[in-house]
């Protein structure tokens, strides 16, 4: 049997501030990058990395380990929302 490599997740957040006010901001921290917005934005974006890195260590995760549907479970907690993805043509 051959050696099968376990691949191993690496997963990330990356928050992109569509508003601007002509200053450019970069954020990162632990597992997440912020670029853009304006300076209320932006502050937005990174209080809710923040949040969802302090739910993920109370409950004794990384953002690595948790599947898609406990993510949208913490980013509903820290006030985030799921808006749904494209509709498939209907052919």
């Amino acid at each position: 049997m051959a050696n099968a490599k376990k691949t191993q997740r690496k997963a990330a957040i990356l928050g992109i501030g569509l508003d601007s006010d002509g200053s450019k901001r970069i954020t990162t921290g632990p597992n997440f990058a912020l670029v853009g917005g304006s300076q209320e934005t932006h502050e937005q974006m990174t209080e809710k990395a923040i949040k969802i890195n302090e739910k993920l260590k109370a409950r004794g995760k990384q953002l690595d380990d948790v599947s898609h549907e406990e993510f949208d479970d913490i980013a509903h907690e820290v006030g985030l929302k799921k808006f749904p993805g494209p509709k498939p043509n209907a052919n």
